[in-house]
Formats: structure tokens, C-alpha cells, sequence
């Protein structure tokens, strides 16, 4: 007996038309050429696909799409334009590196000399003196300060608390006669004008020996500030000048057998020298 697989598929078959042995195989060659180019196809977008991705990866996190979170309420909504912007970060108002120096070819004028030393030519010369004073050749010896010679007309001298930055000394004589010394010192502006105060308090102290007495004579006659004291002492009167220009201040001890008028005139002197070692005349 048959089987019925057989017999099912003869049924089947039995009024179909074959198409000849050439067109078949035809068709099986252009199926296989359509699969072939399929798979090229298909590779090839593998690959673009494999460099788009490397590419991407090349470029950093910020080529990768931002992930879409899941909804969890209410939408947020989209800020309007009138909202303020965010601020931006302040500027340090203190450079990071110190400001450069001023150059030393600048036009403009300096506050002060650069070297607070002070120049000879800012002290007093035998030209400058009464006749007969020379300038002496050896060093200067003992104590003359004006607050040494009043401290014995005072009871209790005041202390001149500020600070010198230079000092230069200069002592002239003459025969048959005492010294005359001067002592120029540097301070700031401020110690300075200080300084002449502190002279003139001085001459107002309370009394100490009796002996001794100390007068204002005569003030602002030279330079930025001036002082001339008078100092009686036992049998003697000595002259106390002090002058000053700027941050310079010129102490000048005057002997006995000096007059007012010419203690004035080497007052102005002083003041007029003091300019070669300020800038403020």
C-alpha cells in the first residue's frame, strides 16, 4: 500500500507546471547573489555603526545622548526669560602678582630722596660763618645737644621720642673763640615738624638751675621752620638755631661773642644749604 505522505504530495503536484531545468537553476543563482550582497550590506553597516561608535567614545562623555529620566510628577516648568541670571564669579580685587616697580627713567617726581644718607654740601661751610671760623680737622668731642644744654635749666627735660634715619655733623672755630657746631639729621616729614615742636616745649619746662635760663628769641624766619634760642647761663650767653627743610633738620650750637643778627644770618644759611640734600624747597 502506498504511503499516504506520497500519495497527499502526488495530489498536490499532480496539475502543477515545472518550469524547465535552465530557469531553475537561473533563479538559484540570482537568490544567491541577492543573499550574498545582502550579508555585504549588512557588514558594512556594522562597520560604519562600530565607528560612529569609537568616534563618539573619542569625543568624550559630552558626544554621548543625555539620558531621558522617567517622569516623576508634574512636568518642570520651562524658566521664562525674566529670570535672573546666574551670577558671575567676582574678580579678586588683589592681583595674584605684586604690582612691577616704577621705572627710574618715570617723569614724575620722586616723594624723597632715594638714599636718606645726607650729602655734604647740605651742611654749613666757613664761607657761611661769621669771619675768622674754619672748618676744624678733628673729630667732634663731648656732649653740646640742646637737650643736654637744657636739661640744667630744666627741671625735667621732655624726651624727643622720634627717630633719626641719617645724621651728619659738621664744627667750625676760631681762635680765641668757642665752636660753632651743627648736627643735620634726617626724619620723616612728620618727625621732622616734630622736632621744632619739641624745641619749643622745651623753652617752656619748669625751671631747674637757677643759673640757667632758656628764651625763645625769634621763630619762622628760615626755611619750612626755625628756632632761635637764647641760653643764659653762668656768665655766658650761647645761641641754640634750629632750622629745618623738608624731612632735614639743622641743630646749630652758636658760641658767646654772637650777636642776634648774625645768628640769623647763619640760620638762613643752613636753611639754604639744607636744599641740596631735600627735595622739598
Amino acid at each position: 500500500m502506498p504511503d499516504q505522505q506520497f500519495v497527499d504530495l502526488f495530489r498536490d503536484t499532480e496539475h502543477l507546471t515545472w518550469a524547465p531545468t535552465d530557469q531553475v537553476r537561473e533563479r538559484g543563482r540570482r537568490r544567491t547573489r541577492r543573499t550574498r550582497i545582502a550579508a555585504t550590506l549588512a557588514g558594512a553597516v556594522a562597520v560604519a555603526l562600530v565607528a560612529t561608535g569609537a568616534v563618539a567614545l573619542a569625543g568624550g562623555r559630552e558626544g554621548a545622548p543625555t539620558p531621558v529620566l522617567p517622569a516623576t510628577g508634574s512636568p518642570t516648568p520651562t524658566p521664562s526669560s525674566s529670570s535672573t541670571p546666574s551670577a558671575k564669579p567676582s574678580t579678586p580685587s588683589t592681583p595674584s602678582t605684586p604690582p612691577s616697580s616704577p621705572s627710574t627713567t618715570s617723569s614724575q617726581p620722586t616723594k624723597g630722596p632715594a638714599n636718606p644718607a645726607i650729602p655734604l654740601e647740605a651742611l654749613l661751610r666757613a664761607a657761611d660763618l661769621p669771619s675768622g671760623f674754619r672748618a676744624a680737622e678733628d673729630d667732634l668731642e663731648g656732649e653740646w645737644s640742646f637737650g643736654y644744654v637744657a636739661s640744667f635749666a630744666c627741671a625735667d627735660t621732655p624726651d624727643l621720642s622720634v627717630k633719626e634715619r641719617a645724621e651728619r655733623r659738621a664744627e667750625f672755630r676760631k681762635p680765641g673763640a668757642s665752636s660753632i657746631i651743627e648736627r643735620v639729621e634726617r626724619y620723616s616729614i612728620e618727625d621732622a615738624k616734630a622736632t621744632i615742636a619739641w624745641a619749643r616745649t622745651v623753652t617752656q619746662c619748669e625751671p631747674g638751675d637757677e643759673q640757667y635760663s632758656l628764651k625763645i628769641v625769634d621763630s619762622g624766619f628760615a626755611g619750612d621752620g626755625s628756632l632761635l634760642i637764647r641760653i643764659d647761663g653762668p656768665g655766658s650767653v650761647e645761641y641754640m638755631l634750629f632750622v629745618r627743610q623738608g624731612d632735614l633738620v639743622a641743630e646749630i650750637r652758636m658760641s658767646d661773642r654772637t650777636d642776634e643778627a648774625e645768628a640769623r644770618r647763619v640760620a638762613q644759611r643752613a636753611a639754604d644749604r639744607l636744599c641740596a640734600g631735600t627735595n622739598a624747597c
